[in-house]
């Protein structure tokens, strides 16, 4: 018999929860669509704990077996969530594909995920359909003036916008976020990032604005200085400042004050985080090859030349597949593309045509045909480097870091030896 879903469970969301219900963030969402001063997710370390920093990241299907796994070390998880290390709602595909995956298999936990709104209004009601049910919104501003000092920039689509501008945009896109999810019976956190000098004025403004879209819970959370950052020279904030921020919300919201300033790979209670002892166990389910127990022996590549990963899902002509043997891997054909045009039809046309391959390698790709290729088993990874390098990491280890690394041009380094979603290590 499955459980009943019971949303007081929630320990973020419900305090009196915390003690003896856990939480796992599925680390499945890479990429980020703006820039926060205070944000640097390049860099990893097992001995920390800051939202933007994972171990590893995973494919869906990995984090459906790492899931597993997690459960059987600690049965008291009642909620699967999905905050980063980039932002869900910029990897729909990969979110929206977990969720399902997460609906089909674990009914009984709670669904939520953590996002900066920007693409999120969009999808409010396929996340209802597929069952989530808490929301965290990070809202530093509700007034473009505030919002400039704290983005560098806003990636809307293939528009990049700076200043007030880009403030604007994030903030009604936010605000619009809060109003749909409560139509829709999804209960909300706001985060907010307390940031003296910069926002510490008008945390009560946010408060009420939030408030009166029907926001059900706010979480003032100390900005962390992080290094290589704009903000890196802004000291954290001090107690004091923590709670006269708080007055300044409660009149209008109930606070959260447990906040443990959760990893993107967060697992187990609140009081009790079991990330640095499952990190492991993470980075052995981001080398499963998904596909591999399937009938799918091949790899699909995006190249103009056949030696780079150099070309766009939706630019690609054909594709070449790639094969593996004991002696490495081969170039099998090369298979003709449908011809572009005709909107969902060419991606459900790939998968036909791509249905004996486990994955495509591509140097970017798009959400629409990323989410039909998925959701019909083919795994869509954006990378770059040479062919035959992503081809044996496909099939090696299914997870591609060290290509998506380079691609990105992450680094950093990591005294404590930790690995990193996003290149470190």
């Amino acid at each position: 018999m499955i459980p009943e879903r019971d949303a007081s469970r929630h320990p973020c969301f419900n305090k009196a929860a915390s003690g003896h219900c856990g939480r796992v963030h599925l680390p499945v969402a890479p990429k980020c669509n703006i820039r926060c001063n205070y944000c640097d997710r390049k860099h990893d370390c097992v001995n920390e704990s800051r939202p933007g920093v994972s171990s590893a990241v995973l494919t869906p299907p990995q984090a459906l077996a790492y899931m597993r796994q997690v459960l059987e070390r600690e049965p008291r998880i009642t909620v699967a969530g999905i905050a980063g290390p980039g932002d869900p709602m910029a990897n729909w595909a990969e979110t929206h594909h977990t969720l399902r995956l997460l609906k089909e298999h674990y009914p009984h936990l709670l669904f939520c995920l953590s996002t900066n709104g920007l693409a999120l209004p969009d999808h409010v009601d396929e996340l209802a359909e597929v069952g989530a049910t808490h929301v965290t919104v990070t809202i530093n501003a509700v007034d473009p003036a505030v919002g400039a000092e704290i983005y560098g920039w806003v990636r809307d689509g293939k528009l990049i916008l700076r200043g007030r501008d880009a403030a604007a945009l994030l903030i009604g896109r936010q605000l619009e976020s809060v109003r749909r999810l409560k139509d829709r019976g999804i209960t909300v956190k706001i985060n907010t990032i307390l940031i003296p000098g910069k926002n510490d004025h008008h945390i009560g403004q946010v408060a009420a604005t939030v408030a009166a879209l029907g926001a059900d819970i706010h979480n003032i959370i100390p900005m962390f200085p992080t290094a290589n950052t704009p903000f890196e020279d802004i000291p954290e904030p001090g107690k004091e400042q923590v709670e006269a921020a708080r007055r300044a919300s409660v009149v209008h919201l109930p606070q959260m004050t447990h906040c443990r300033r959760c990893r993107a790979d967060a697992v187990g209670l609140l009081c009790s985080d079991m990330s640095g002892e499952l990190s492991e166990t993470l980075r052995a389910c981001s080398r499963i090859v998904p596909g591999a127990g399937e009938n799918r022996p091949y790899v699909a590549v995006a190249s103009r030349e056949g030696m780079l990963i150099n070309l766009h899902l939706g630019e690609a002509w054909a594709f070449h597949i790639y094969g593996k043997n004991d002696e490495g891997v081969f170039l099998v054909e090369e298979r003709a593309a449908p011809e572009p045009g005709g909107g969902p039809r060419r991606w459900e046309e790939l998968a036909r045509t791509l249905k004996d391959c486990r994955a495509i390698l591509c140097s970017a790709y798009g959400e629409t045909p990323a989410k039909i290729l998925m959701d019909r088993g083919i795994m869509v990874h954006g990378c770059a480097g040479l062919v035959e390098d992503g081809v044996e990491e496909a099939f090696g280890t299914g997870g591609l870091t060290s290509l998506k690394s380079r691609r990105q041009g992450l680094s950093g380094a990591c005294r404590c030896g930790g690995g990193s979603g996003e290149g470190c290590g």
